[in-house]
């Protein structure tokens, strides 16, 4: 008998859901969501899931609503008898909580872990996770992707010979480094000191830029304060041009206007986290193929491998 597959999409992850969905070959689920004068919601499967191996999209960006709506979709499948429920989260929220750095703080990624184990998943689907070593919170299989499959293609079109990528921050240096031996180029590293959560003390550049085409590489720009700082002292440092590759574009605060003021020439991301606006210097590539593509092979138990180009 041949394997049912339904994809659904919550709320956060329409556009991205319907995408995967039309490469995979499927229409997208239909779902309900009643929401009470209270703000309590329930989300509704409006058709049968009866045996059938169900995809639900949801990347769990703030607020915590997108996440315990994904929670909610992952009960209900499994009390509508679904035969297995893989939850695709393109963004993995609370992944930057994935240790304890200081006394008395939770590890959000672990409990985000067992909350989605809890409720049912079978499998998870995400990618550019902050650590890759949160893949171990999970006693269900996971497939980490990585954005560096449609971001090197577009690199390597750029056909630019003074290339030279970039880490904006210690913590990103296998990153970068990773993409710098895919392209055969050289490294540099920004070394940062914060005085708090997303607020620059001083940031040092290790490695020369000097007439180089830099690329900044990073998993997440959030309030874009690091990208704008690196990327105005590479033109300082005599930088020809700055770009900046970022998977997940949470785009918080007055970010959009920090971009636009830097010297960052283009700003390449994802379409895992909704644009809240437009902004002439952020180009989008889709994900939405590799997604459909990685849940094809999951389907027909084939090798995904081959996703991986570096």
């Amino acid at each position: 008998m041949s394997r049912q597959v339904k994809i659904f999409s919550g709320t956060a992850s329409r556009e991205l859901a319907a995408n995967i969905a039309a490469n995979y070959g499927k229409p997208l689920g239909d779902v309900s969501l009643l929401r009470f004068s209270d703000g309590e919601f329930q989300p509704s499967f409006e058709e049968t899931v009866r045996g059938a191996d169900v995809f639900i999209i949801q990347s769990t960006v703030p607020p915590v609503d997108n996440l315990f709506e994904l929670l909610l979709m992952i009960d209900a499948a499994k009390r509508a008898s679904a035969r297995h429920i893989i939850a695709v989260l393109p963004y993995f929220g609370f992944a930057r909580q994935d240790r304890k750095d200081k006394p008395r703080v939770a590890i959000g990624a672990k409990l985000v872990a067992n909350l989605l184990t809890a409720a049912g998943v079978k499998r998870i689907m995400t990618m550019d996770l902050q650590a890759e070593q949160i893949q171990g919170f999970f006693e269900v299989p996971v497939d980490h992707l990585f954005a560096s499959t449609v971001f090197l293609p577009y690199l390597k079109e750029l056909k630019n010979p003074n290339l030279i990528m970039a880490a904006p921050d210690t913590g990103g240096t296998k990153r970068a480094n990773a993409y710098a031996k895919f392209l055969n180029t050289e490294l540099a590293i920004c070394y940062k000191q914060r005085r708090k959560a997303n607020e620059i003390q001083q940031m040092t550049l290790i490695g020369d830029v000097e007439g180089k085409d830099v690329v900044l590489v990073d998993d997440i720009v959030d309030t874009a304060g690091t990208l704008a700082v690196a990327a105005d002292m590479m033109l300082e440092k005599g930088a020809k041009s700055v770009r900046a590759v970022c998977t997940h574009a949470v785009l918080s605060g007055n970010a959009y206007e920090k971009i636009e003021k830097s010297g960052l020439t283009e700003l390449i991301v994802t379409d895992t986290i909704p644009l809240k606006k437009e902004c002439k210097k952020i180009k989008v590539i889709s994900v939405g193929n590799l997604f459909a593509s990685v849940m094809d092979k999951v389907m027909s138990y084939e090798s995904i491998s081959s996703h991986f180009i570096m």
